[in-house]
């Protein structure tokens, strides 16, 4: 059991049976009584997302998760293909779980799976990765007195929002957490 002002964002818990993934937490003690803890979260199973109201000193059930580093290998119609780096067993991960990442893996490249008992719960991606661009639309002469962007596709597959000067065969180095633009590299 952990107190609930150990929650934070990201923390995974277990509440009426249902794993749980803390999206915003927020702690707030009026001038009387005990201290409020609110938060959001999303049942790991189904996806909806819930808002709960905890009373200072309440208690929620902790679990117990394994972090694995796994090899992106390839993917088909139904899952996501990843190899342990360490036993070097083929775990496959459903395409629900990995489909908003997908635009962002590549062959080879190491992830971080969770597991809950045996099952994938999460992966979690490098904060950067370096992509080629396979399509950009040329820029137009003239166009930046302002911020002007333009949208590239990288070998991926992702559509990306760029500066005008990135140009097909360029690599760009994109942030996995927002899936915006960094730098060209």
């Amino acid at each position: 059991m952990i107190d609930v002002n150990d929650l934070r964002k990201g923390v995974i818990f277990e509440l009426d049976g249902q794993l749980m993934r803390v999206l915003e937490y927020s702690h707030h003690k009026p001038g009387r009584g005990n201290a409020v803890i609110r938060i959001k979260a999303r049942n790991l199973k189904t996806g909806a997302t819930i808002e709960k109201t905890f009373t200072s000193g309440d208690r929620v059930q902790d679990i117990r998760l394994d972090y694995h580093t796994v090899q992106y290998l390839y993917s088909d119609e139904n899952f996501f293909y990843f190899m342990d780096v360490e036993t070097f067993d083929q775990v496959p991960v459903s395409k629900e779980l990995v489909e908003e990442y997908a635009g962002f893996l590549k062959e080879n490249m190491e992830v971080k799976l969770t597991l809950y008992q045996g099952q994938p719960l999460d992966i979690e991606l490098p904060t950067t990765v370096d992509l080629k661009v396979v399509y950009a639309e040329p820029a137009v002469r003239g166009d930046t007195a302002t911020g002007v962007t333009k949208k590239v596709r990288v070998e991926t597959g992702a559509e990306i929002e760029t500066p005008i000067f990135v140009n097909e065969g360029d690599t760009i180095r994109v942030d996995t957490r927002t899936g915006t633009y960094v730098t060209r590299v």
